[in-house]
């Protein structure tokens, strides 16, 4: 079988290596390379990167115009893998693959269909979460699912590990389903469009920290986005990023004259204890603007009137 691969992230790269490491993979599409860190010279993509190094034929059109399908065509390949592209398939391009177009999501399809799954499911605070393997089907992440396997969540989960993990179990289950269709022994069952959940693109600013939510949610939101956007906030107008904290009861009940983002104090342990919407956080590593990373004990010796002080949303 000719296995044609699109991919971008990082989270591909191992699909990628185990496919080609079992079959003929004919061509790989990737993003355009894009300007990256201060000077804004070109990057390329993760899924580039190791295409190149395994001597793989790379495609790069910022959009698949004709020009590209008729080269695709011309390739005559029997399979699509995707995963993670970061683009929508037109039907064009779909039908010139003769036994099946695969997309291989991190979801328990059909929850959080869309692009950020993960992130998604570290907010939502369930217990489990899964990978699938669906038919591409025209409306996105609705095609009929050929392979779906369940991951337990401990509750620590970084989107950073959680995507190390999903990256290992889709290359093994890529590898078990495109062997079960060369056999012809595979099905597939339409996904329940009434149970379906969406989520939306990541922004730079969904790390802004609203202190008005509570200390489980910005907790979440410290891993969810970790290691990009990270959360932050501001004090006296310079950013903090903050980037190791947790849930703290250190202070047993929380009072009601404390308002959300006041640092209302101390503990040698816990961390810097900041008041939310509900509870408290516990910060225990953050850096400040222009700074590098650092432990709480580190920053307040250079910080000395950080307690009682309030963090705000907004560059004063």
């Amino acid at each position: 079988m000719k296995i044609f691969f699109a991919g971008t992230p990082e989270i591909a790269v191992k699909s990628l290596e185990a496919v080609a490491g079992r079959y003929e993979v004919c061509g790989v599409l990737t993003n355009p390379d894009r300007p990256a860190g201060r000077k804004g010279l070109l990057k390329q993509s993760p899924v580039k990167e190791k295409a190149l190094s395994l001597g793989l034929t790379v495609y790069q059109p910022e959009k698949p115009d004709s020009g590209f399908i008729d080269s695709v065509r011309a390739l005559s390949p029997d399979i699509l893998v995707t995963f993670a592209y970061g683009r929508i398939f037109k039907k064009d391009f779909l039908s010139l693959f003769g036994r099946e177009a695969l997309n291989i999501h991190p979801s328990l399809l059909p929850l959080y269909r869309g692009p950020s799954p993960l992130n998604a499911v570290i907010l939502s605070g369930v217990n489990k979460t899964g990978i699938t393997i669906q038919r591409m089907a025209l409306k996105m992440d609705s095609g009929d699912i050929l392979a779906q396997i369940t991951l337990p969540l401990r509750g620590d989960e970084t989107l950073e590990s959680l995507s190390e993990t999903v990256s290992v179990k889709s290359a093994e289950m890529i590898l078990k389903l495109l062997a079960d269709i060369e056999s012809g022994n595979y099905t597939s069952s339409p996904q329940d469009e009434s149970s379906a959940t969406y989520c939306r693109l990541v922004e730079k600013n969904d790390g802004l920290i609203d202190w008005s939510e509570s200390a489980v949610m910005i907790e979440r939101k410290s891993r969810a986005y970790h290691p990009w956007p990270g959360i932050f906030t501001y004090w006296k107008g310079k950013l903090i990023t903050i980037t190791k904290c947790h849930v703290s009861n250190a202070l047993g009940p929380v009072p009601s004259d404390i308002l959300p983002g006041t640092v209302a104090g101390i503990d040698r342990k816990d961390g810097i204890l900041i008041k939310t919407g509900e509870g408290f956080l516990a910060v225990t590593e953050l850096k400040p603007q222009s700074k590098n990373n650092m432990d709480f004990k580190s920053f307040l010796n250079g910080a000395r009137d950080f307690s009682g002080s309030k963090l705000t949303g907004f560059q004063e």
